[in-house]
């Protein structure tokens, strides 16, 4: 196995360090998951069959390696984020190898669900693991699945707290994901529930809106939040490392979709890159501190926000 994921995260501490050493699998270490040209090279002359990554890594990986580069991999399994469809396809396409995502949370230790070789299903995580119990929960202005609450031997008893010692946890634990779960048992997540907004009393899914960012702009990276607006309650910002977004052709896309035009962003800000966690996920605190400070023309001009006023304006000038 080879393994760059951070030890203080619990998918590379647990899937990627303690099981191998508990299952007797040789194992090869790196420190870090960023090095998007190195741990191909290691992959290659270690040969090694199982990778664990983030689809954010994967990503990086796939676009830095040689197509030989992981001649060896038998299994390859993401975690930590949704597997995007493009990083889905660039993988089978130019090595040939078919990614196994997987979905769980700290708290699970880490792993709920997972696609396997004999059981898979594309875009679903795959089934739950033997002994999970769960069951879902509506969640008003969702109508497919509910809110996921799971028990089984691998939930922990608690959190504890620096300041109030052991917090026991209930029999059954609310993961804060929407999901879907098919007549064949398979998976789908549909959002966290924090990431969802509220525009003019309709519930709007974040991930749809990034997920639609990605269409249109497949080479960029997106990252979407909500924030307080005095006339819908919430509004919308899309982060983008895209320089060419176009609001309006976003809009667009998500009307041809089936979406509401509340789905589309009143801002989009341009930056060189979005910034992400040790995980690879994106950093949404720090742009929702960034959200929260963009406000005034100058604001926007100086933050390359391209809000349907600008892109009017664009169009007026050009």
């Amino acid at each position: 196995m080879l393994n760059a994921l951070p030890m203080f995260h619990s998918f590379g501490l647990m899937a990627g360090t303690l099981l191998p050493l508990f299952g007797g699998v040789e194992t090869y270490l790196y420190p870090s998951p960023l090095h998007y040209r190195i741990v191909p090279e290691l992959a290659y002359d270690f040969n090694a069959t199982v990778l664990l990554s983030t689809p954010t890594f994967l990503s990086g990986y796939a676009r830095m390696a040689h197509s030989y580069d992981f001649y060896s991999l038998r299994l390859v399994l993401a975690g930590g984020e949704k597997l995007n469809a493009a990083v889905r396809q660039l993988w089978l396409e130019k090595f040939g190898i078919r990614v196994l995502e997987g979905y769980g949370s700290t708290e699970t230790s880490p792993v709920l669900g997972l696609n396997t070789l004999l059981a898979y299903k594309t875009g679903s995580v795959g089934r739950f693991m033997p002994g999970v119990k769960w069951r879902l929960e509506p969640v008003p202005g969702v109508e497919k699945g509910g809110a996921l609450f799971v028990k089984g031997p691998n939930l922990m008893d608690g959190y504890l707290h620096y300041d109030k010692g052991f917090q026991p946890v209930d029999e059954w634990f609310a993961t804060g994901d929407v999901v879907e779960v098919d007549a064949s048992g398979f998976i789908s997540i549909q959002a966290r529930l924090k990431r969802f907004a509220k525009v003019a009393g309709e519930m709007i899914n974040l991930q749809v809106v990034e997920e639609a960012a990605t269409a249109c702009l497949p080479a960029g990276t997106h990252a979407v939040v909500a924030v307080p607006d005095s006339r819908k309650g919430e509004q919308l910002v899309l982060f983008t490392s895209s320089k060419s977004a176009d609001r309006m052709a976003l809009r667009e896309h998500l009307l041809r979709t089936g979406h509401s035009a509340l789905y589309a962003p009143a801002k989009i800000v341009a930056l060189e890159k979005i910034p992400l966690l040790g995980t690879g996920k994106p950093d949404y605190i720090s742009l929702q501190r960034q959200a929260a400070d963009l406000s005034g023309e100058a604001s926007r001009a100086d933050s390359h926000i391209f809000s349907e006023h600008s892109f009017c304006r664009h169009l007026l000038t050009t």
